[in-house]
């Protein structure tokens, strides 16, 4: 039967979404998943073959030892990892509010130990979002990436202690520029051992300019957006944060940082370090500015760094970095397969677990590689036919062989928005469309928009229909509008927050389950400081900047509106460096030249390099007392005075 040309069943269903809509309360509490969610996921089973093991049998393989509880503490027992907090996945089958295939992913996160790789080459895993390499020499180990925190680096090596018997650290290698490869370095050696020349620290060229530059220019802003990311504000439940698809998540430790002492600046250059000959092949530009790839001839081993990690990786992560070239890690991968494949019996990262067997390695490659390649590819062909960034997201699909692949499965970075970093890499922000030259504020759109609404109370009686529909991306749209509009507004705080909660348990990628999750959360209780949800930074990474890096940095600092006014050069002598440069102020904007000063310049200062550790605080008293300063006195006070120490816990979902 039909209804002016509406069948009657559609009729029964629209008045069943109206009648649930009206019955819908909204309320701060976290939700359980909709049966329309419940549904999307349980569709994840029609998709995978949960049945294939292959993954599973390598997570396992090696196993030597894995303690019964793994809770660890700092100083002042704040617990800063955990993975007895995911005991609630063991054997369990997925809950509605977790797409299976994440939850899988979670389950084999959760494995952690000491695990024996091939013959003389052992794994920490799950000691921390990434993995800890000990390779046997003839008389001690050789490191590879020693994880972000030192507590966690010393629990791991505790474990091989006991394991494997005591031998001291012969060397350590940084594969990449990323703080969770380097931060625990304190926790296994001491930077007296190193400024001895006992120990070597290995790392790819460029990597101290790459590792410092990411982590300190930007450093606020993708610190707190990593707690988006990486769910660190959230809690470990069936409701919360799961595993981020390159491990359980992130530590919350101490960092620290020592400086390398040997780069590789070729790839083909190699090192023999106590009796253990190892081949460096440089990746720049993959999954990090600065990387490399290691071959063990004598074991057939291949380290590929985090350019195969058992995941789709990002060519943009979610916290924000620069974009990463798909096409360049594509074709690495490949020349790491042409230079080793033949020979390799088994390829091991610093994420996730090993791959063994020289089949099962070429099709692992081959297949990363390809996933990459297409992402490239795919976008360009897109973006040549005139489609926008947000036109591609929706149409890319991988071909359905390489969407099948467990390995390459978007636990961590998507295809959506890897395709829009491509789209950003050749094209930028502009869509090309001139409404986008100079659009709105966020807030000022969404004011606007209520406005030519009318009526929110209508608006929000529309949502919820939509809500009960399962249009839940729309529905976190249009209500984050009205929050935007109006912060005060707890109807479209509430439904935004359960919309996100919905997209959250169907995601399949781990970052954006924690991004939707954390949304929500904050939504509902308002974005609030909590230093514990951070890592402990301990500044040494921001102490090993050169002195440009540090004058970048405080260009970075300085409200150059503020400070307009401010003209002036100074000649700046950093004393216990032996380096001058030449400051000029310009508009309030800081300029620095090298090897110059200035006759006329309005002030000399002559100081150690801790006096702009000072400045780059705004700490004006500090910086007289460890300065000597010719001509103009006050022009420190008139520099520090417009230095900003940023916030770290500003506002994302609500202005």
């Amino acid at each position: 039967m039909r209804i002016k040309g509406i069948c009657l069943l559609c009729v029964l269903l629209l008045c069943a979404q109206l009648a649930c809509a009206e019955e819908y309360a909204l309320t701060p509490e976290p939700k359980g998943a909709t049966e329309i969610t419940a549904q999307k996921n349980q569709e994840v089973y029609a998709i995978l073959d949960f049945e294939d093991e292959q993954e599973m049998e390598f997570a396992t393989r090696g196993l030597i030892c894995a303690p019964d509880s793994l809770e660890l503490t700092d100083a002042e027992g704040r617990v800063i990892w955990s993975q007895d907090a995911y005991a609630f996945v063991e054997d369990a089958e997925a809950p509605d509010t977790v797409n299976p295939s994440l939850w899988r992913n979670t389950q084999l996160n959760h494995i952690y130990g000491l695990f024996e790789v091939t013959d003389g080459i052992y794994q920490v895993r799950g000691y921390d979002m990434s993995n800890i390499t000990f390779i046997k020499g003839d008389t001690g180990w050789i490191v590879f990436d020693p994880l972000m925190s030192v507590e966690c680096a010393q629990a791991a090596m505790q474990l091989v202690d006991a394991q494997l018997g005591e031998y001291p650290i012969m060397a350590v290698v940084y594969s990449h520029t990323h703080v969770d490869h380097f931060g625990g370095v304190k926790g296994i050696v001491s930077e007296e051992e190193v400024a001895q020349g006992q120990i070597p620290i290995i790392a790819p060229e460029g990597f101290e300019e790459y590792a410092v530059s990411e982590n300190v220019y930007a450093g606020t802003g993708m610190g707190r957006r990593a707690s988006y990311q990486y769910g660190t504000l959230l809690d470990t439940d069936a409701q919360g944060s799961l595993c981020i698809g390159i491990g359980m998540g992130q530590s919350k430790g101490t960092i620290s940082y020592i400086a390398p002492t040997d780069w590789i600046t070729e790839s083909g250059e190699t090192r023999v370090i106590d009796g253990v000959t190892m081949e460096f092949q440089l990746t720049p530009g993959t999954e990090a500015p600065a990387e490399m790839n290691t071959w063990f001839p004598e074991k057939k081993a291949l380290w590929m760094a985090e350019n195969c990690t058992g995941t789709l990786h990002n060519l943009y992560t979610l916290r924000g970095a620069q974009v990463r070239d798909g096409n360049a890690w594509a074709c690495y991968i490949m020349e790491a397969l042409s230079l080793y494949g033949e020979e390799a019996e088994v390829v091991f990262q610093s994420h996730n677990w090993p791959h063994w067997g020289n089949d099962v390695i070429r099709e692992y490659m081959e297949n990363t590689a390809a996933v990459y390649k297409f992402i490239n590819d795919q976008t360009l062909f897109y973006i040549n036919q005139g489609y926008t960034a947000d036109e591609i997201a929706d149409a890319i699909e991988l071909p359905e062989e390489l969407e099948k692949v467990w390995y390459t499965r978007q636990y961590y970075g998507t295809l959506k928005h890897n395709a829009k970093a491509v789209y950003q890499k050749y094209m930028g922000w502009y869509d090309a469309n001139p409404i986008h030259l100079d659009a709105l504020a966020p807030q000022e759109y969404a004011t606007k928009l209520v406005e030519y609404l009318g009526d929110t109370d209508r608006v929000l009686e529309l949502a919820k229909e939509d809500f009960a529909a399962g249009e839940y991306q729309w529905v976190a749209e249009i209500t984050n509008a009205l929050v935007f509009a109006d912060p005060e507004n707890l109807q479209a705080r509430y439904l935004c927050a359960d919309a996100l909660e919905q997209l959250g348990y169907q995601a399949e990628s781990g970052p954006w389950r924690n991004a939707y999750l954390t949304a929500a959360q904050e939504l509902r209780e308002g974005s609030l400081d909590r230093p514990e949800a951070r890592a402990s930074g301990s500044g040494e990474v921001q102490q090993n900047m050169d002195v440009e890096l540090m004058l970048d940095y405080l260009g970075i600092r300085l409200d150059s509106n503020a400070a307009q006014d401010l003209n002036c050069r100074i000649n700046l002598i950093i004393t216990d460096l032996g380096e001058e440069y030449l400051l000029t102020m310009r508009s309030g904007v800081l300029l620095y030249q090298k090897d110059a000063q200035a006759e006329d310049a309005e002030a000399t200062w002559k100081m150690p390099k801790a006096g702009l550790f000072a400045l780059l605080q705004g700490n004006a008293e500090t910086a007289r007392q460890v300065t000597e300063i010719e001509g103009d006195a006050a022009l420190i006070d008139a520099l520090c005075e417009n230095v900003l120490v940023f916030y770290p816990f500003f506002n994302i979902i609500e202005p």
